[in-house]
């Protein structure tokens, strides 16, 4: 069995990353919205030669079972063996074709999940396609089991994996394949060492089928796919209600190209893809000339016909393929018509002082294809509530709204900034020299002055050529409550990903703190609001970020502890680092609040702390009292009435008390500083006779000291505490 790649753990104060080291470039990453049958997380990346495909964690193989080795071939013939001897005139018998019987796989999987620290890869499948995969695609749906992997009817998504991938050279593919992950013995198949292209995709082998979607002239900078059940006139159901048959839902998918000024193209694909139709080709439905390329494009989750496109410089725009532009459409040949409406356009603000506007690194449909979150290129995020999904109500195109018919907006229902983007807003904002038209000679000063208005001049253009990206991932809804999503952004050139674990939280917390309403940002077990991963150059190890991907951790939904129910996936040049929270230190959860009081106990165990407790004496004080004054005896030990242990009536003694604990230090000795100073010394007042036999004392014990020493044996005590 060949052994999984294996991650490279790294344990921060907030969050534990698993680096997997990768052979090749990757350059895309996805995450399947389906569960496998044994319950592994599937992960799809594409590198300079196809896609991998990735199933983490789940029920592992059993172990391979020894194959009985097959009998030894005898060299040579038998004694026994019978020559024949054929006439010239028959004809040779005809040799028996070998058939081999066609591989079917029967992976077997343990009964239980093994307890890990951490989802290990079971297995790896490479679908090569002789060419660089630059994007891929999946169905815009809530993450779910296989079981529960029906949507919108298409009963092949609970045993097939669909995807689409665009290519280097200019091909697009939709690839279907099984759910459940190959087996061991599959993978070592004698024919797929014997033959270096029987594992290439489109051959069959792994199950898979591959269409080819044709019509393009440049590759695809941006595709995306949906699921839709086609409408058909009453006639026509009534003739299928007849024959009993009924519609199947079928795949759309939507790809962008900087062919001429800009091309967005549209194709309808069958969901069960038959092997006679594998090596068919597919032309596009629809097909629109742009003005301005796009640089993203997602389908809404909801409304299915609905697609979100991106245009950088100067808007977000939403496409309807299925609502024709001009009504009656006579030139459609299908179940859509041959060029569909733009509804809406979204505007976002300028960049002060100038009159272009911001750039826009993305945009994505939230609250469930009611509003779009966008990412500007200066760190700015907004929401657009298109359809009325605010917390407050109320839609920004008007309440009594049904639907988008066609409007332009530009304000934002929240907005604010991501943290760690201010330099990006500081080099707009820079000074900017005074241009009253007075000729300034040429100064180190003003020097600087013309250096600071040509980096002005130029942010627009690093602006623009900023990186960045958003992912939201729907979250499963637990029993009776809405189901929410988590949003990841990341802006590139800073390694600055940000995660808002339930956004409908956070867009009411900050619509509550808009209005000037207080706000509990840390209330209850979802937090509201963003959170910032810190140290990804840990994980990355000198790697830009490229991308982000997020996956459902289905183990934090069933425990339903709080905290983040995702994990983020970060895409580096050859690297890709899976960031968990961390639950090893108490407090440091990304998404949840931990009270401080369990900080020496971790979720209630009895287990002691190993930190290093100091306790006092028993035998100790828990009262010292000092003698401070200054106007008596200067002598050693003081007067012969104090070695009674009795202090005169007369001693003016300050007597105070200070807890055990760390001594006053620092200038406290400067209180008394000057009453020493004026303290004036009087030899009458000083008895000298007590000092000297003080003096006495110390020598004879300093005698006997000399006296015991050299005798050869030491008597050392020990005494009990």
């Amino acid at each position: 069995m060949a052994s999984q790649p294996v991650p490279r753990v790294r344990r921060t104060s907030q969050n534990t990353q698993y680096t997997y080291n990768l052979s090749k470039r990757i350059h895309d990453v996805k995450t399947y919205p389906v569960q496998s049958p044994q319950g592994a997380t599937i992960l799809l990346y594409g590198h300079d030669n196809g896609v991998t495909i990735a199933w983490r964690g789940g029920r592992r193989f059993k172990p391979v079972k020894k194959q009985p080795s097959p009998p030894e071939k005898q060299n040579g013939a038998t004694d026994d063996a019978v020559m024949i001897i054929d006439s010239d005139d028959e004809q040779p018998p005809a040799k028996a074709a070998k058939a081999t019987p066609s591989f079917t796989d029967k992976p077997e999987f343990e009964e239980i999940e093994e307890q890990t620290p951490y989802p290990e890869v079971i297995q790896t499948l490479d679908l090569s396609l002789g060419t660089a995969a630059l994007h891929l695609a999946v169905l815009p749906m809530t993450p779910c089991p296989s079981e529960d992997a029906a949507w919108c009817g298409a009963e092949a998504l609970k045993e097939k994996i669909v995807f689409t991938v665009a290519c280097a050279t200019n091909e697009l593919y939709v690839v279907t394949l099984p759910l459940t992950p190959p087996s061991p013995e599959s993978k070592a198949r004698p024919e797929l060492r014997s033959n270096l292209l029987a594992g290439k995709a489109g051959s069959g082998q792994w199950g898979e089928r591959v269409v080819f979607l044709g019509g393009q002239y440049k590759h695809s900078e941006g595709i995306a796919m949906s699921l839709i059940k086609p409408k058909t006139s009453s006639g026509a159901d009534r003739i299928r209600e007849e024959s009993g048959t009924t519609q199947k839902p079928r795949l759309v998918v939507a790809a962008h190209t900087r062919e001429a000024s800009g091309t967005l193209r549209l194709w309808d694909v069958p969901v069960d893809v038959l092997p006679g139709e594998a090596s068919g080709r597919i032309n596009p439905f629809q097909t629109e000339y742009l003005p301005n390329p796009l640089s993203s494009i997602a389908f809404n989750p909801t409304h299915l016909t609905q697609l979100l496109t991106v245009a950088s410089s100067h808007a977000v725009r939403i496409y309807d393929y299925a609502l024709p532009s001009l009504p009656p459409d006579d030139q459609s040949t299908g179940p859509f018509p041959s060029h569909g409406s733009w509804l809406l356009s979204l505007f976002q603000p300028f960049t002060r002082p100038t009159s272009s506007r911001k750039p826009i690194l993305d945009a994505a449909w939230i609250a469930h294809g009611r509003a779009v979150l966008a990412l500007l290129a200066d760190g700015t995020w907004g929401i657009w509530d298109v359809d009325g999904a605010s917390p407050r109500g109320g839609s920004i195109l008007g309440k009594n709204s049904s639907g988008i018919k066609g409007a332009a907006l530009t304000a934002f229902s929240a907005a604010g900034h991501v943290e760690g983007t201010g330099p990006l807003r500081t080099s707009v904002g820079g000074s900017r020299p005074n241009g009253n038209g007075d000729f300034v000679p040429m100064t180190p000063h003003t020097r600087r002055d013309v250096a600071a208005s040509l980096s002005t001049a130029g942010s627009l253009e690093r602006l623009v050529s900023t990186k960045g990206g958003i992912t939201v991932t729907p979250l499963p809804g637990s029993g009776s409550g809405s189901a929410d999503e988590s949003v990841v952004l990341w802006i590139g050139g800073l390694d600055n990903v940000s995660v808002i674990p339930a956004v409908s939280r956070f867009w009411d917390a900050q619509l509550r703190r808009g209005s000037g309403g207080g706000v509990n940002l840390f209330s209850g077990t979802t937090p509201t609001k963003m959170i910032r991963l810190h140290d990804l150059s840990t994980g990355l190890l000198g790697e830009r970020c490229c991308g982000v991907g997020a996956a459902v951790n289905f183990a934090k939904l069933k425990d339903n502890d709080g905290g983040l129910q995702i994990e983020i996936l970060i895409m580096g040049e050859s690297r890709l680092v899976i960031v968990h929270e961390s639950e090893d230190a108490p407090g440091t959860k990304i998404g949840g609040v931990v009270s401080t009081r369990r900080r020496l106990f971790d979720k209630g165990k009895a287990e002691a702390s190993n930190a290093i407790v100091v306790h006092t004496r028993p035998d100790q004080p828990r009262i010292v009292s000092f003698n401070l004054t200054v106007n008596k005896s200067r002598s050693l030990r003081g007067k012969s009435a104090g070695r009674d242990g009795v202090l005169p009536d007369d001693d003016p003694t300050h007597d105070f008390t200070l807890p055990i604990g760390r001594p006053k230090s620092g200038f406290g000795f400067a209180d008394t500083l000057s009453a020493a100073a004026d303290l004036q010394d009087d030899v009458t007042t000083r008895d000298v006779e007590v000092e000297m036999l003080d003096i006495l004392e110390i020598d004879r014990a300093l005698e006997n000291m000399e006296d015991d020493r050299g005798s050869g044996r030491k008597k050392v005590l020990f005494e009990k505490d």
